[in-house]
This record gives structure tokens, sequence and C-alpha cells, in this order.
């Protein structure tokens, strides 16, 4: 793992397979990390240079006041831009995760040079917060069980990554897997103060974001190959979003994992990897 400076700002990266391959360029939600180690390898071996990042206020990357951020979503989708033009190589098959998903979908739109394909995986198309009406909200009793819980201390390895496990349960996910990511979050994290823990560990400096102007309407602009993974048992996103995405998107391919929740699951990733691979 190493830090470049794009867009004025230091990013976090990680790479994967041989520099000179096609550029993959994954945007975490809001590490790295939310991208599995086992797909960044398939992809590699796939002959393809991945690179996985941090998004502002996480891991390695800059990190100022994640309770009153400065920047907004259209800032994180230029630092994609400026990523992808920084590593080289032409433009890059661009892929977001979460809410990285919705810093991928700006950023092919207000960048479409910069990138040759698209992979939006358990996101949606509009920003935190209501949804359209035409949209799955939150399933409300999963997100009554997972905010009703006590927060950790954040200076606690362990209690952090329990307090993960217990969450990825709720939603649905591997507590295993999870109870291990969230340790490594926490190795990486720039300190123990809770804000800073909280955006790495849960993401909540999205949720104070400028996310305008809406993007979705635009969503019909997109003119780069894409694929759509859901899970068919997310219910932070529920499918129905990952449909609406796959529909607005000209050509875009759905793929929906019939056991997966909010990750992608070990037992998806070979057919992850291979979609992607397939579509550039």
């Amino acid at each position: 793992m190493t830090t470049v400076e794009a867009n004025e700002i230091a990013l976090g990266i990680e790479s994967f397979g041989a520099d000179d391959a096609p550029l993959v360029l994954l945007v975490g939600a809001t590490t790295m990390l939310s991208w599995p180690d086992a797909l960044c390898a398939r992809l590699a071996a796939g002959g393809r240079r991945v690179v996985r990042y941090d998004l502002r206020d996480s891991g390695e990357s800059t990190t100022r006041d994640p309770e009153a951020p400065t920047y907004t979503l259209r800032d994180l989708a230029d630092d994609a831009a400026a990523l992808a033009d920084v590593l080289g190589g032409g433009p890059a098959h661009l892929a977001g995760i979460g809410v990285g998903g919705m810093v991928a979908q700006v950023a092919v739109l207000d960048h479409p040079g910069a990138f040759s394909a698209l992979t939006l995986v358990g996101t949606r198309a509009v920003a935190p917060g209501p949804p359209d009406d035409d949209l799955p909200d939150h399933d409300r009793a999963t997100m009554g069980r997972l905010f009703a819980r006590a927060l950790p201390d954040w200076s606690d390895r362990e209690a952090v990554a329990e307090f993960s496990a217990a969450g990825a349960e709720i939603l649905g996910n591997d507590p295993v897997a999870a109870r291990a990511v969230a340790a490594r979050i926490w190795d990486r994290t720039p300190g123990t103060a809770p804000p800073v823990q909280t955006a790495n560990q849960m993401g909540l400096v999205f949720s104070r974001l400028d996310c305008k102007p809406r993007w979705r309407e635009r969503l019909p602009e997109i003119a780069v190959p894409t694929l759509v993974v859901h899970g068919r048992r997310d219910p932070f996103f529920p499918s129905g979003n990952g449909e609406a995405l796959a529909r607005e998107i000209p050509g875009a391919r759905l793929l929906v994992l019939d056991e997966a929740a909010t990750t992608i699951p070990d037992t998806a990733i070979a057919e992850v990897a291979k979609a992607m691979l397939t579509l550039g």
C-alpha cells in the first residue's frame, strides 16, 4: 500500500497485477477494504492492473474533519478521474461499491473520457437520504436493529471488530469476514477519535456531504459498457435499486447474486470477476 497525489490530495492505494496491464480502478465504500482481496487477485490473474483506493477521510487518504467535510460528492468523482490519469495507461474500468458506486456514477458522467467501463455494486442512483418514490428504501426493521446498538469503544480494536461482526449478521453478511476486515480497517485508521473511526468503519461522512445536483436523470448519458451487481438479500439498498440502474443505463447488464446482501461473499467472487473481465 502507498499514497498517490491526485486532485491536490493524498489517496491511499493498493495495486495488484502488472503495471502495464489495463487498469481497473476500485472505489471503496469508504475504505479500499470494501473490495475483497480475492476479487482483486482474480482480476489481476485475468490480466488487469487492479488499484483499490481509500476515499477522503478514510484509510491512508487525506483525513481532515469527517464531521464537517469541505468537499462534495462531485469532488470525490474528480478524485477518481484524477487518480486514473495519474496511474496512466488510458481509460480505466471504474468500479464502485456501496456509496463508492455513487462516486463512480458521477465520475463517469462528469469525466466520460477517463473511463472505458463501469461496474456498480450494491448501490443506487440517488444520494444518501430518502430515495425517489419508485426506489425501495432501507429495510426499516433491519435499520432499526442496526442503529439501536450502542457504539463501541473506538480505542478498543476487538470491541470495534465485534461491533462490525454483529452488524454484518443483522445485514445478512458473513460476520467472520466482517470481523477480520474491521480489524484491518482499525489498524489503518489514523487515530482512535470517534469521528475518524466512524468515518472509516461506517462511512457516515457521506450523510454530511453535499451530493447535489441530482444525477439519476443523466444516467442515459453513460456510454461505456456497464455491469450492475446487486445482492438479492440486500436490506440496505434493496435490489430494486440495482434493477433501476440497469434499466436506466443504456445496455447495462444486471447480475443478481442470490445469496448476497451488502457485500460480495466469497462464494460469488469467481462469478463477479468473470463478469467484470468480460466487460473490459
